[in-house]
């Protein structure tokens, strides 16, 4: 969806052998997975049934194999989507729903801003947890979730969820792959979760 290639060239640019998967079979040769997207929640939760995706995510998720979720690929994640009223994978729970219109605020959340980090976790090697910057480009955000799988937060018309982990299950808000070094450094660290 959208941001395939850019992702991959960064994951490349990190010592990564990464590929495209067109396939569930093909993704579970992978030693991590990487589901980036960009767009809408329907016209993706339709291309991950329609290949066939739906029941390879959850499995792999389930078996706490490294995954990372970008943007959509964090949404996807959830139980639902105010964006078309759409029901998402329901891997974790919570509701995505679109910043509140008020004045002043910009919607998108498009730009450079801050997340704010929870310690202890493989992926802020090398990152400050007290706030980092890292490039948004979205309408939509996580409300509702347990709090315990909150891994990183952002300002923008308040605290909202910008970053999940459960295990070796990490997925972001926010666009490692246009966010220059800092966001190298996350696909770095997460490189290392395919040797634990």
């Amino acid at each position: 969806m959208g941001n395939l290639r850019s992702v991959s060239r960064a994951l490349a640019a990190v010592g990564a052998d990464a590929y495209l998967a067109a396939t569930p079979q093909q993704a579970e040769q992978a030693d991590a997975v990487v589901f980036p997207g960009q767009g809408a929640m329907a016209d993706c939760m339709d291309c991950i049934r329609r290949n066939d995706f739906e029941t390879f995510l959850n499995a792999w998720i389930a078996a706490d194999r490294p995954f990372l979720g970008v943007c959509m690929g964090l949404q996807v994640l959830f139980e639902r989507s105010e964006e078309s009223d759409r029901l998402g994978l329901g891997i974790f729970p919570g509701v995505v729903r679109r910043f509140p219109s008020q004045p002043g605020l910009r919607i998108p959340h498009m730009g450079w801003n801050e997340a704010i980090f929870k310690t202890g976790s493989p992926l802020t090697q090398g990152l400050r947890t007290e706030g980092e910057p890292f490039y948004f480009v979205h309408s939509y955000r996580v409300v509702e979730t347990d709090p315990a799988i909150v891994w990183s937060e952002t300002d923008y018309a308040g605290r909202f969820v910008s970053g999940v982990r459960r295990g070796r299950v990490f997925a972001t808000q926010f666009h490692p792959e246009k966010s220059q070094a800092k966001g190298l450094q996350l696909y770095r660290n997460f490189l290392t979760l395919t040797t634990r």
